[in-house]
């Protein structure tokens, strides 16, 4: 470790986790995610959760991680959809009406939070277009989107993903591709794209804790979601290994992150020893 990233890890307040890829991958926890996760509470350490996966609400999360043995609040979580729904509430705030590609429970949020969810109607005309991470996708709906797309309306992104990470033997497809499909088709994009790398959800926490964006990690997977949002936030960027991105691939990125690791139990020994 050199003296300079010792003197940079040395002032690290808080640890924002990306989850699938960085804590665990689908639905197998990491090995070394909870000794991680105590080592940081040792340290003095607070750390959070983010995500770009918008197919389950905060509680259904915390439910996860609580099955896989790990003690979360709900303050202690930040998701894309939050982010989405605070979105359209400050620049549209007139904008109840929904066409919505997403699951269940992530209409159910937005409906939570005041939206109605509009038919796959050409005469049902909503405020705006929502495009998520859509794992119930059905092809007509998709075509909807595309429609009211070239019409026009306003249409946010949830997140910019292309693949989900899994640990199955598939490719899952996620916003960011079916965005693209409707681009391709109508050569429409969103006017807004949410999570990361949108850099709110970082610094939502920054302000919060009464942080400085020198005394925050974000930890994620991803060079360009997870240590783009740490850029655009100005925080401390560190990249594992452990889901979608590879060494080489890190290596030869533009704007590399600030500290490339196996996982984040590598992270862990770091820290540690950047305080001794």
């Amino acid at each position: 470790m050199t003296p300079e990233l010792r003197e940079r890890l040395s002032h690290i307040k808080h640890v924002a986790l990306d989850m699938d890829g960085t804590i665990y991958l689908s639905n197998t926890l990491f090995p070394f995610t909870i000794p991680f996760l105590e080592k940081l509470g040792r340290l003095g350490i607070s750390h959070s959760f983010l995500t770009n996966n918008p197919t389950k609400s905060i509680e259904d999360y915390l439910a996860k991680l609580h099955r896989m043995g790990i003690s979360a609040t709900k303050d202690e979580m930040y998701t894309t959809i939050v982010a989405t729904i605070d979105y359209i509430k400050e620049h549209k705030p007139l904008a109840k009406r929904l066409f919505m590609l997403g699951t269940e429970s992530m209409v159910s949020q937005f409906e939570e939070a005041g939206f109605v969810q509009t038919t796959d109607d050409p005469d049902d005309i909503p405020d705006a277009v929502v495009v998520s991470f859509d794992m119930t996708l059905k092809y007509e709906r998709l075509c909807r989107a595309a429609w009211w797309a070239s019409q026009g309306i306003p249409y946010f992104a949830t997140n910019p993903d292309r693949v989900c990470p899994t640990d199955q033997r598939t490719v899952l497809v996620d916003c960011g591709s079916i965005c693209k499909c409707i681009e391709h088709a109508t050569g429409r994009k969103p006017d807004a794209t949410l999570g990361k790398p949108d850099p709110n959800m970082l610094i939502n926490i920054l302000h919060q804790r009464n942080l400085e964006p020198s005394e925050i990690a974000m930890v994620g997977d991803r060079i360009y979601t997870d240590i783009a949002m740490a850029q655009n936030a100005g925080a401390f960027g560190v990249l594992v290994l452990s889901g979608e991105t590879t060494l080489q691939t890190a290596e030869s990125a533009p704007n590399p992150p600030d500290l490339i690791v196996k996982n984040i139990e590598e992270l862990g020994k770091l820290l540690e020893i950047s305080r001794s």
